[in-house]
């Protein structure tokens, strides 16, 4: 016996809800329908990016960087990273070339200080033996003008010359001196004071003959030499004297010598050549003089 049972009338409001269960539960099931075997309809889970990775701010590129992939800031950085990493390079290498550069300067700089101060040095070291070099042949002219005046003293250091000459007469043979005869050897005598460069040679005669007339002769020298060494101061080592006896001599404008008939003593002043050239010499008094007179 089939029994039918009827089912209660559903209200509006039921239906509708119905429907909208209905409406959601056909997608669902249309998803959860589909096979697993197609591995590439549903993409891994590690390649969906999730929600937080799609709000990093390096996605959010805006509307430009979605039209345009090369406006992207992280493709323009990516190709000015290395522009900017190679101009940073550039820049170091710039900056030690330029450090290398002034050192080089300096050096130089240093160097050509240095090379001036040692010219420098040897200039005035150049000066300096210019200098001496002048000193030294300055030096050895004037030695050589002291040589050649020294030769010139040596050669005529035995030069002598008569100047003047006096005659002292006796009377017979004795050795006691006239009044004019010391007038005569005063007069001689007062222009030797103080005087150098001289000699006064004695040669006294005698008429006797022998021995007797060398010992009167040589009483004669004594007595003159006596009389200047005691009233005027004449050094005895500048008298030199010569007891001749009745010995003739003969003088320059004679031919044959005259014989000897008075008791006399020649007295010549003889002075040296080099001593001549001093004002303070016999004869240099006696130029002097000659100048002086109008």
């Amino acid at each position: 016996m089939n029994t039918t049972k009827i089912s209660s009338p559903l209200f509006p409001g039921q239906v509708a809800a119905l429907l909208l269960a209905s409406a959601i539960a056909v997608p669902a099931f249309a998803q959860q329908a589909q096979p697993s075997s197609d591995p590439q309809s549903t993409p891994p889970a590690a390649a969906q990016p999730s929600s937080s990775t799609l709000n990093t701010p390096a996605d959010k590129e805006g509307f430009w960087g979605h039209m345009n992939p090369f406006a992207r800031k992280k493709w323009v950085h990516k190709r000015l990273d290395p522009l900017n990493d190679r101009l940073t390079e550039l820049d170091q290498v710039n900056a030690q070339n330029a450090k290398d550069i002034k050192d080089v300067d300096a050096r130089a700089q240093a160097g050509i200080q240095k090379a001036q101060s040692t010219a420098d040095s040897a200039n005035q070291v150049a000066l300096a033996a210019g200098t001496q070099a002048q000193n030294a042949s300055t030096t050895a002219q004037g030695a050589s003008g002291h040589v050649d005046k020294l030769h010139q003293t040596v050669n005529g250091l035995d030069q002598y010359h008569q100047i003047n000459t006096v005659e002292i007469s006796f009377r017979g043979g004795s050795p006691v001196l006239s009044k004019s005869a010391k007038e005569d050897l005063d007069e001689m005598a007062s222009k030797l004071a103080g005087h150098t460069g001289y000699i006064i040679e004695l040669e006294a005669h005698s008429p006797a003959a022998g021995a007797a007339g060398i010992q009167n002769s040589q009483k004669l020298n004594e007595s003159v030499e006596r009389y200047l060494v005691t009233e005027h101061q004449i050094p005895v080592y500048r008298m030199h004297s010569v007891a001749l006896g009745n010995a003739a001599v003969a003088s320059a404008d004679d031919d044959k010598p005259a014989r000897v008939r008075t008791s006399s003593v020649s007295i010549r002043l003889m002075e040296n050549s080099l001593a001549a050239q001093d004002a303070s010499t016999p004869q240099g008094m006696a130029s002097n003089a000659a100048a002086e007179r109008p």
